[in-house]
């Protein structure tokens, strides 16, 4: 599209139709008068998305998105069987749900009380924030690999392995299966002692939206349903992922550390961009749920978050709540959320550039204006307990049609 025909399609709009965000990619021009704008709201202008509301629940079971590789096992702990299964025993590199076992082999059979102050502190922030460095101090000073090791033994695991032996200290390579993913899930809830059971699994329940990392790590499980939930995520391979804006953060796969040689899986994808979302949903941990899943190379982190959560979506979790409201995509980077709505009230964080958000109501609130769009209305997140304003919407409408008022 020329800039000619942009300046074109502007003067002839009525001043009506000149409010409203139309799909296309805003004008340079119109980007570059905004810029200070911009710095206020937090936000910066690429492309927008097309709108794509979410599958409806319960229509479909299992629908993985175009181009995704995903590995699926989702059980039912009071059936006792799986309700989904896909590619069960399909090995991914394991990102950060690694740190369940990391912290299982911190723990052994003893309960938080006999660890140290420090580590303590290290196990409580892989858990809840998924801190890069806490793992890879334990990877290095537990011996690396081993730790696989000895946890393949000790839980029964088939598909997991330690990473390969040309990247031994990069705990976020070891291989793991979603089968797997439910069996360290059994083992905690039914086997470990009840002192392991329940410091882990409360470290999961209060799990932070923002990673240490600055990534939203409340995609999956934490999207799709409501409380009782408790989740232990991974990410592999993306530049930023919302929270925060783009810094030098810790990758995932940590510094090489200890730990060479010994049993590898062959055949892990170690490139593509990697998102997982596992751990329990419902009153009493009745249902575990392992989304293991690989995306195409460039996939945006807002592009895997949103394909994640509509899979996670149109599973069949027994006992799992879906929170209402509308599924709605969103276009732009570094879209800030606020606690009212209004660019002075408080920041409550940062959208991923792209992401499907759920939203309940909308109403109006404080004019914002990144010209040629002018918009007082704001919707409500009620998973992130803020506001944006509609103008972030990938709707043609500066009121979103069907959505309630707050």
């Amino acid at each position: 599209m020329t800039l000619s025909f942009i300046r074109s399609r502007a003067s002839t709009r009525s001043a009506a139709a000149a409010r409203r965000r139309p799909p296309w990619r805003p004008a340079r021009a119109a980007v570059l008068a905004t810029a200070l704008l911009a710095l206020v709201l937090g936000a910066a202008l690429p492309a927008a998305a097309a709108p794509s509301p979410g599958p409806t629940p319960g229509t479909a079971r299992a629908v993985v998105p175009p181009g995704v590789t995903a590995g699926i096992a989702v059980y039912d702990r009071k059936a006792g069987t799986f309700t989904e299964q896909v590619n069960p025993s399909l090995p991914f590199r394991s990102a950060s749900v690694v740190k369940l076992l990391i912290a299982l082999d911190v723990l052994g059979d003893r309960g938080p009380d006999a660890l140290g102050a420090q580590d303590r502190a290290r196990v409580d922030a892989m858990l809840r924030t998924s801190d890069d460095n806490a793992a890879s101090h334990f990877w290095t000073v537990n011996g690396g690999g081993t730790i696989i090791d000895r946890m393949v033994r000790k839980l029964g695991l088939t598909d997991t392995a330690r990473p390969p032996a040309t990247h031994p200290g990069y705990w976020g390579y070891t291989a793991l299966s979603a089968r797997d993913t439910v069996t360290i899930y059994r083992y905690l809830l039914d086997t470990a002692p009840a002192a392991v059971r329940d410091y882990v699994m409360g470290g999961l329940r209060s799990s932070a939206r923002c990673a240490g990392d600055g990534y939203d790590q409340h995609f999956g499980i934490p999207g799709a349903f409501e409380r009782p939930w408790a989740v232990k995520q991974g990410w592999s391979g993306f530049s930023s992922g919302g929270c925060t804006t783009p810094a030098a953060v810790a990758p995932t796969a940590a510094t090489p550390a200890a730990g060479t040689g010994g049993p590898a899986a062959a055949g892990v994808d170690l490139a593509r961009p990697a998102l997982h979302s596992t751990g329990t949903v419902g009153p009493d941990d009745g249902t575990i749920v392992a989304v293991l899943t690989l995306h195409p190379d460039g996939t945006s982190y807002g592009k895997a978050y949103t394909d994640l959560g509509r899979l996670t979506r149109s599973l069949n979790v027994p006992g799992a709540t879906r929170p209402a409201g509308m599924w709605i995509g969103t276009w732009g980077a570094d879209v800030v959320v606020r606690e009212e709505a209004t660019t002075k009230s408080r920041k409550l964080t940062v959208l991923p550039a792209g992401a499907e958000i759920l939203v309940s109501c909308q109403k109006r609130g404080q004019e914002v204006s990144i010209p040629p769009y002018t918009n007082d209305w704001w919707a409500y997140l009620p998973q992130y307990g803020g506001y944006v304003t509609n103008i972030y919407l990938s709707v043609p409408e500066n009121q979103v049609p069907g959505l309630r008022l707050c």
